[in-house]
């Protein structure tokens, strides 16, 4: 929380009656455990990236997530990240991300302000921390669809950037965080359904919403993953979200698939 920018803080509190409870979950796993045992969730991936010039967020989110993650590895996925404009030796932080054990590398373009595959125009750290997570079998997730925290600049928000990263990387397996929702989901139906190593991630969806969205999403089920984007701005308690997911109109073994089976697949027990 004390690498919050000021007005990113103030909207997480206004967003949020039970801040004070967010707070506490930060400094104790111990607490999120039994928090995740109280909304039924067995596993939970734990989101953190650099982007210190919208929200704030430095290097130090690994080595944040890397300790909190130590109460209980199978139940806690370490997710952290850098920030291509941000390293200033970036082989020897994706080394140090390597030692830490993060399970999953966060890319969120809006917030760091670069395009996927900026690496074809000169970013060339991009390339590396890409080439690094697929050979050493770690997905990178990036955010995709529009941001309300100031200074997000949401063209950064289009999954088609992508396509490149999923054509030129074969084997790094992709999450799209939020299905490029509101304004891109056939964007990333799209992306999912073409690329054998990219995946959707339906977190931020408004569960109730999620058929409109993707009224075709029983199709790629083995390829989807259930996320709540908790505790985001205006996102429902886990339960909440996780109840309001049951009630879909989708097969009982599509939501087992997309509750359970595809992250298994992605980080097994």
């Amino acid at each position: 929380m004390e690498m919050f920018k000021p007005h990113a803080l103030e909207l997480m509190k206004k967003k949020r009656a039970n801040f004070d409870q967010i707070a506490e979950f930060c400094r104790s796993p111990k607490a999120f455990l039994k928090h995740l045992d109280a909304a039924g969730v067995d596993r939970a991936v734990l989101i953190n990236y650099v982007a210190p010039e919208v929200i704030g967020f430095t290097p130090g989110v690994n080595q944040f997530i890397a300790d909190y993650v130590k109460e209980d590895r199978k139940r806690l996925i370490s997710c952290g990240s850098l920030h291509p404009r941000h390293t200033s030796n970036v082989m020897a932080d994706m080394d140090q991300l390597l030692r830490l054990g993060i399970q999953m590398i966060k890319i969120h373009p809006p917030h760091q302000l670069l395009f996927p595959n900026d690496y074809l125009t000169g970013m060339k750290e991009l390339e590396i921390i890409y080439r690094a997570a697929e050979a050493n079998g770690i997905p990178v997730m990036f955010h995709t669809g529009t941001s309300i925290f100031p200074g997000a600049r949401n063209k950064y928000g289009d999954p088609i950037y992508v396509d490149d990263v999923a054509v030129d990387f074969p084997k790094l397996k992709i999450l799209l965080a939020h299905g490029g929702r509101p304004l891109w989901m056939n964007t990333a139906f799209f992306l999912v359904r073409r690329h054998p190593n990219v995946f959707l991630d339906i977190s931020g969806i408004p569960p109730k919403a999620l058929m409109k969205y993707f009224p075709r999403l029983e199709e790629i089920a083995n390829k989807t993953l259930f996320g709540t984007d908790w505790p985001g701005p205006g996102v429902p308690e886990v339960r909440k979200n996780l109840e309001d997911f049951q009630a879909c109109a989708l097969p009982p073994e599509t939501k087992q698939q997309i509750l359970s089976h595809t992250a298994l697949g992605i980080w097994p027990v």
